[in-house]
Parts: structure tokens; C-alpha cells; sequence
């Protein structure tokens, strides 16, 4: 019984449901052939001023109609006044002044009025638009070891000097790939310097670093910049590519902002000898060891006392001798070589100096002459030291090789003759 009265309960539900779909598909035809019916027109409003209202009237409808509260504009479009066309020489064409107008529409509702005095201008040219070509970057004269960019400002309220690297370009590399770094020194003081970081396998770095000297607006002016770029090879050895000196004399640096500069590399060579000739030797200090080794490699340049005639059997030798607090304390010599113009000596001398006493220890190498009485003739001297002793490149000279401790660290220099 219990069944019979389930089957007839799911009838009913299942017709209720028919029913309903079948309602909700009559409704959905109606309203498709209801919207059909339907149409809008568009009733002029009788004022000039206002906009025109939406009237929407639906046709076989029991409803009035209803007007729509948002207006809509309603523009007719321009009419143009036939325009003669005149042909220019380079094939161009332009309008006639006497027909270059517009004449709107006649009615309330054009709103076209403000383009009656319209005129034809002419074209844009793009080529007034460019910026200046950069030729710092594309000319570079023959010969060219690289070029720096770099920008100098003075801050007189905080006396800072405020230094930024921006870029090289064209660098001359010894290897395959280079691994360029600037050293910006603040002559005359070469102990102290400012370093870039190390770009990797790059030819055209860009550095965008910045660095700050203090230095007095009193001797501002007296100051120059000095900037050496560098190569390290996979020895982790330096290698100068050029250097750039820039001084501050001759520039405006207060209070007028950025003076942004580029300069050639120079190169930092002895091509043509100095005065009294020039001495080539490595430095190495084995702080371990406590072993101070000096190799005598070359001279070129020299300017003999005597005529050749003299000493073609005699010859020239280096004298190192070893100093400290501007005591003698030891000296050794080379073998003495024959010869006038380029000279190989190529020999090693050492002297034991412990690490405390490296900054009050100086070198003194002297290129002396050999005469057939037994006298020696002086031919010039570098001395080379810390702070205490030297300047300039001897100085270098000597800091570098204590940043490089076990490695032979080699430069030339010019001899001088004072004592």
C-alpha cells in the first residue's frame, strides 16, 4: 500500500514540475515577441537650449509612456563648404584661406560653432623633436687607450668634495675580457685613495658610484683629482689601462651645482726616456719571511759622464742600499753591464727589514758608472719608501707592493741627481 502511495506522491510532484517549465518557456516566448513589438522615437524638445528627451512608446501596449529621465545629446555632425585645393611645388596640397571654414548645420542643436576659425597649420617635422646626438661616445680619436666620464660638485657649508664615477668607455684591455676598477686619488696626497667596484668582463663599465674627499675651500684650488683605471687578470694582478688627471684650478665648483666632464685615458709609460734616464726594478715584501727583495730589471735614457771611448771596457751597475729612519744600514750592487743604451741587468738583491719597521725603511737605488782610475760616477738615484721618504710614483710604488704581500710588483722610474 505504502508503494502505491509513493508512485502516485512522485506523479504529482512530477507533473507540478512540468507545469512549471512549461510556464517559464511561455513566458520567455512572450517576452521576445513583447520587446519586438516595441520601438523608441525621439521627440524634438520644444526649448533651443535644453537637450532633447528619450520618449520610449511601446506599440500594442496597455501602458503609457514613460519618459526617460537621462538625457542624451543628440549632435548632427558638420557640414564642410567646398574648399579649393591649391598644388604646391614639392607636391603637397593646402587649403585656400578664403574657404577654410566650417558651417554647422542650421538648428538649436549643433554645438560646432567653436570650430568656425579653424586653420590648417602645417605638418610636425620630427626631426626638430630629436635629441642631440652624443658624440663623446661615438668619436674617439685614433689611437684612443679608453675615455672617463666622471662628475665633480663642492659643498662649501660641509667643505666636501663630492666625486661621481660614471663611465668608461673603449678600454684597452691586455686579455681576452677586462675587469676594470678605478683608484681616485686627491693630489698631492697619493696615500690615500677612493675605489670603484670591479666590473666584470666589460669593456664599456658603468660605475654610478659615488665618493666624498674633505679638503679646506682654501686649497681647494690647489688640489687636483687624479683617476687610475685598472685591469685585474686572473693572477689577481693589477694592470694600468690609463689614468686621467683633473685639476680643480680652473673650474667653478661653488654652489652652481654637477660639472660633469669626460676625458681621454692618457698612458702611463716611459716611451720617451726622462731627463737623466730611467731605472725599471720589481718590489716584494714576504712579511712571513721578513725578506725585502728588490730585482733590478733595466736602463734606458742614461746620460753618461764620460765619452764612449772611455768605457767601452768599463760598465754601469745599481747600488741598492738599505735605509731606515735615514741610517745607512746595508748595501748591495748588480753586475756591472756594458753598454749605451738599453741595459739588462736582471738580477735579485734581498734584505731582511721585520714588518714593524716597514714604514720608517727606505731604498736607495743609485746608477753608477765605472771608471778606469777606480773613481764611479753618479748617473742618478731613485729613493723609494712610505710617506716619510717619497711622493709621486715612487710612493705608489711602494704602497702597492705592501697591499701585495709575496708578489713582485714592477714600474719604471726616472733617476734623478739630487742627493
Amino acid at each position: 500500500m505504502s508503494e502505491q502511495v509513493a508512485a502516485v506522491v512522485g506523479g504529482v510532484v512530477g507533473g507540478i514540475l512540468l507545469l512549471v517549465l512549461i510556464g517559464i518557456a511561455v513566458y520567455l516566448f512572450w517576452k521576445k515577441v513583447y520587446l519586438k513589438a516595441s520601438y523608441e522615437e525621439l521627440i524634438e524638445s520644444a526649448s533651443p537650449v535644453r537637450q532633447d528627451t528619450v520618449v520610449t512608446q511601446l506599440s500594442s501596449s496597455p501602458h503609457p509612456p514613460k519618459a526617460r529621465t537621462r538625457s542624451v545629446p543628440f549632435i548632427v555632425p558638420p557640414k564642410f563648404n567646398r574648399q579649393a585645393w591649391t598644388e604646391m611645388i614639392n607636391g603637397e596640397h593646402v587649403q585656400e584661406d578664403s574657404d577654410l571654414y566650417i558651417t554647422p548645420d542650421s538648428g538649436p542643436r549643433s554645438s560646432f560653432h567653436s570650430l568656425a576659425g579653424a586653420y590648417l597649420v602645417g605638418t610636425i617635422n620630427p626631426e626638430l623633436y630629436k635629441f642631440p646626438e652624443d658624440k663623446s661616445e661615438t668619436d674617439f680619436p685614433e689611437g684612443n687607450i679608453g675615455r672617463l666620464w666622471f662628475s665633480v660638485e663642492y659643498e662649501p657649508e660641509s667643505e666636501r668634495l663630492l666625486v661621481s664615477l660614471i663611465k668608461a668607455r673603449k678600454l684597452q684591455s691586455p686579455a681576452s675580457s677586462c675587469n676594470p676598477f678605478v683608484k681616485i686619488y686627491l693630489l698631492p696626497d697619493e696615500r690615500r685613495y677612493l675605489q670603484s667596484k670591479t666590473k666584470r668582463k666589460n669593456l664599456n663599465p658603468q660605475f654610478e658610484e659615488n665618493f666624498v674627499f674633505q679638503v679646506s675651500s682654501n686649497t681647494l684650488h690647489q688640489r687636483t683629482l687624479k683617476f687610475c683605471v685598472y685591469h685585474v687578470d686572473k693572477q689577481k694582478k693589477y694592470i694600468l689601462l690609463g689614468q686621467v688627471t683633473f685639476p680643480l684650478k680652473n673650474e667653478s665648483l661653488s654652489g652652481d651645482g654637477k660639472v660633469i666632464v669626460w676625458r681621454d685615458l692618457e698612458a702611463d709609460n716611459l716611451e720617451v726616456p726622462s731627463e737623466h734616464g730611467d731605472l725599471q726594478f720589481s718590489l716584494s715584501y714576504n712579511g712571513y719571511l721578513g725578506r725585502l727583495t728588490v730585482v733590478v730589471l733595466r736602463a734606458k735614457g742614461l746620460k753618461f759622464q764620460k765619452e764612449k771611448q772611455a768605457f767601452d771596457k768599463c760598465g754601469v751597475f745599481v747600488k741598492v742600499s738599505l735605509m731606515k729612519q735615514n741610517q745607512f744600514i746595508k748595501a748591495k750592487r748588480t753586475t756591472a753591464v756594458v753598454g749605451l743604451s738599453d741595459l739588462l741587468f736582471n738580477e735579485t738583491l734581498s734584505f731582511k727589514v721585520d714588518q714593524l719597521e716597514l714604514d720608517t725603511t727606505s731604498l736607495s737605488l743609485s746608477v753608477l758608472q765605472d771608471a778606469e782610475e777606480g773613481e764611479t760616477y753618479s748617473l742618478g738615484r731613485v729613493v723609494i719608501g712610505p710617506f716619510m721618504y717619497t711622493r709621486g710614483k715612487e710612493l705608489e710604488h711602494w704602497n702597492e707592493m705592501i697591499s701585495k704581500p709575496k708578489e713582485l710588483v714592477k714600474r719604471w722610474h726616472a733617476l734623478s741627481l739630487s742627493s
